[in-house]
């Protein structure tokens, strides 16, 4: 039952920081610089970003679950740590692309997300293979963000100039 007691805790955490951060900032369909961006076709609507980035919350507190039950074993500690320091950029990119209108940046921020967290999901695989297959629907999605954000860079050469008036932040 120690699982459940961890998941428990973790799921929750790992949805409200995310939505935290998403909170930070008016992302999406309601932030006008966004808007104003020129995006590539493979967008997809509005509404598929807070689905399935709850669904990947979900995952991933599930996943660092897993990884906090297996007690005494080898590789916690950095395996807990890779996650820590990919997560900490998944919560930064919100504000550094939608608030502070930072594409490049948050293209390498993505990048960088994306290296830490194919080494976390190794790192789980030492100690458990089902923590490693709960990150992989994580590294498909930010793999395909990180292609968007990409392309939003090219297609908007000038896209931190762009409306530079709606920065606003919502958290108080």
């Amino acid at each position: 039952m120690s699982f459940f007691r961890w998941a428990v805790v973790t799921v929750p955490l790992v949805l409200l920081l995310g939505f935290a951060s998403g909170l930070a900032v008016p992302a999406g369909d309601e932030n006008r610089w966004y808007m104003a961006l020129v995006k590539p076709a493979l967008t997809p609507p509005g509404w598929v970003f807070p689905v399935a980035w709850t669904t990947l919350y979900i995952l991933l507190g599930l996943a660092i679950a897993v990884i906090l039950h297996a007690r005494g074993a080898r590789g916690r500690g950095p395996a807990l740590a890779l996650f820590a320091a990919q997560f900490a950029l998944n919560l930064a990119w919100t504000p550094l692309f939608f608030g502070m209108h930072r594409v490049g940046a948050a293209f390498w921020v993505i990048v960088a997300m994306l290296v830490l967290s194919i080494a976390t999901t190794f790192a789980f695989a030492r100690i458990r293979i089902l923590g490693a297959w709960l990150m992989v629907p994580y590294l498909v999605w930010i793999s395909f963000a990180g292609v968007l954000t990409w392309r939003i860079g090219q297609l908007n050469p000038d896209a931190q100039t762009l409306d530079p008036g709606s920065r606003t932040s919502q958290m108080l």
